[in-house]
């Protein structure tokens, strides 16, 4: 190994290398083609990154920044810029100069760093294809190319843009493919454009994801946000990561999160790049600890200090399943993947866990108590307890013990170290049938700006009312449609909440406007002089009551486009006059005289 690399490798704290690190740098690989199956989290980076250094540094530092030496190819921006922060403490010591290509960056600032001259360029497929296309990257004197997470890159359509690649390099080259499952399209890449490929396996299926703990929490249908919230709280964990399999559940889990205390951060595809890079950030640098995504906006992202997985919808596949847990449990560390599973989820997630060949633990989410519990514990175990009464601090706690009973002082630390807690949930026991619901309670009447002028109805006023302001349908009571507004009745101890989360401008969406009433409203005759009513069931009309029984007669109803007038009774009906008879209808008519 070289010096340089060494003496990186110990400044940051390496003891000993990784099972893949080890594989990919025994001294008869040096100059061999490698196609190699490694997990994420398994130090391939590092490994990829000694695996080049015989071919790309021929002494102990690099010369002066030319043309690229070597390319490593990546399939999400995140990974990329990831990869080359760990490349660069890595060759930092041999003086390595490193340049980025990635989607969603100014192409012309790439442009004067690859005019500059670099050693190591880490790309995007894509956007490493326009340079090539542009002329902006010269790949004559590169000597080595690296297909990180390359399985990935195929998932995601990478196709043609890594085969334009590889064959615009030059063929006197070596090919580093590293993929966490080898199917039959990378195969057939590595056939392609790999000489004589080693083939490595770091991958044991028996003690793959060993630092993870699996659990598979049975949920009551209703209370799956609830047992989330209940997990984070029981482990408060630095940083947890929150799977979701759409941009709308990501969007609502981030509200409802914030609004319960908690620092988080979104990452979905509607997100800019710079967007993405300071969530990414905050969730490093501790200023936020919950993180929620999808599954494509959460390739490739790194959070050292991951501890705790939450599955909020269960992944499509097992491969899936595997990748999402692989954030965690890195480098020796522990971790907690939990799987939220309702009652009808139950199979799905048996034969998930099946398929990815990992046993969970099955068990009831941590319920609230269990989670003041395990707080408890937490302040019972602080270190704090046995650390010595400062100089600094002696004064303040002489005066609070001469002023304060032990009792006093006890009740207000607590107070003071629950403040910054979320509340934990109350659940129902997974299984059981819904709770009846009961006599709804004290409520205050709302009012929102839109009517059955407007076709309202309750099927989309009521999660209309939910989402915006954060609050369950328990919490909603009738629901009054009228003409040109509705009437909504919210139970008075939601209603502080409420008003908190839908902000002081009262509106909700598409410029529907919400308004508080003084008492009940009037529940006579709206709307020019016709009742109000409240929707229940399958909606019939814009203007229509309820179906009449089956039982019940009606009157015919007048004719469409015809009203019936009010003195219809007093004026009789107009009688049809008679047509003439014709007396010769039917007879055979005598032929007329010539």
């Amino acid at each position: 190994m070289k010096k340089s690399l060494s003496d990186a490798l110990e400044k940051r704290g390496y003891e000993q290398l990784t099972q893949v690190q080890e594989a990919v740098t025994k001294p008869e690989l040096d100059g061999a083609d490698l196609l190699v199956s490694a997990q994420t989290g398994s130090g391939k980076t590092v490994g990829f990154g000694l695996a080049i250094a015989p071919t790309i540094l021929d002494g102990d530092r690099f010369g002066a920044a030319a043309q690229p030496l070597a390319l490593v190819i990546a399939p999400t921006r995140e990974l990329a810029l990831q990869v080359k922060r760990e490349l660069s403490w890595l060759y930092g010591e041999a003086g390595a100069v490193l340049a980025s290509c990635v989607g969603g960056m100014d192409m012309r600032t790439e442009r004067r760093a690859l005019d500059k001259g670099a050693h190591i360029v880490v790309a995007t497929p894509g956007r490493l294809r326009d340079h090539i296309m542009r002329g902006s990257l010269d790949m004559r004197a590169l000597r080595a190319v690296v297909l990180d997470e390359a399985d990935e890159m195929l998932d995601l359509g990478f196709r043609e843009d890594l085969e334009f690649i590889l064959d615009a390099a030059p063929e006197e080259r070596r090919t580093l493919m590293f993929s966490a499952t080898v199917p039959k399209m990378i195969a057939t890449l590595a056939r392609n454009y790999q000489r004589e490929a080693v083939r490595i396996t770091t991958v044991d299926e028996r003690s793959q994801h060993a630092d993870i703990e699996y659990r598979a929490l049975n949920v009551a249908p209703r209370d799956s946000e609830n047992a989330i919230i209940n997990v984070l709280r029981f482990y408060e964990a630095k940083n947890a990561l929150v799977f979701c399999n759409t941009r709308a559940m990501v969007s609502r889990l981030t509200t409802r999160f914030s609004n319960r205390g908690f620092s988080v951060v979104a990452l979905s595809g509607e997100l800019s790049q710079n967007e993405r890079s300071h969530a990414l950030q905050a969730m490093r640098d501790g200023r936020a600890r919950v993180c929620v995504a999808t599954d494509v906006a959460a390739r490739g992202i790194d959070l050292p200090n991951l501890e705790l997985v939450i599955h909020a919808d269960l992944p499509s596949n097992s491969e899936t399943l595997l990748h999402r847990s692989g954030r965690t449990g890195r480098a020796g560390r522990k971790g907690v993947s939990a799987l939220i599973v309702p009652p009808k989820a139950r199979r799905k997630a048996e034969r998930l866990l099946g398929g990815a060949k990992v046993k969970a633990t099955w068990s009831d989410a941590p319920a609230a108590a269990d989670v003041r519990s395990r707080d408890e514990e937490r302040l019972m175990e602080n270190p704090s307890w046995d650390e010595p009464v400062t100089d600094a601090e002696r004064a303040t706690v002489d005066a609070l013990a001469a002023k304060f009973s032990p009792e006093q002082l006890a009740v207000a630390f607590l107070r003071v170290y629950s403040e910054g807690q979320s509340a934990p949930e109350e659940l129902a026991a997974a299984g059981a049938p819904p709770a009846p619901r009961g006599k709804f309670g004290p409520s205050v009447w709302f009012s929102v700006s839109v009517g059955r002028r407007e076709n309202a109805e309750a099927r989309w006023l009521l999660p209309l009312l939910c989402r915006s302001g954060d609050i369950s349908k328990d919490d909603i009571g009738a629901i009054r449609i009228q003409q040109t507004e509705t009437f909504v009745e919210i139970l008075q101890t939601s209603v502080d909440g409420f008003l908190r989360t839908v902000g002081p401008d009262m509106m909700l969406e598409a410029g529907t406007r919400l308004t508080r009433l003084n008492g009940m409203p009037d529940l006579g005759k709206q709307g020019g002089g016709k009742p109000l009513r409240e929707y229940q069931g399958k909606r019939r009309g814009p203007d229509r009551g309820p179906a009449p029984a089956k039982s019940e007669k009606t009157e015919a109803a007048p004719a469409k486009g015809k009203k019936k007038s009010k003195f219809a009774e007093a004026i009789p009906p107009k009688k049809k006059p008679k047509k003439p008879i014709n007396k010769n209808k039917g007879k055979r008519r005598k032929p007329s005289p010539k």
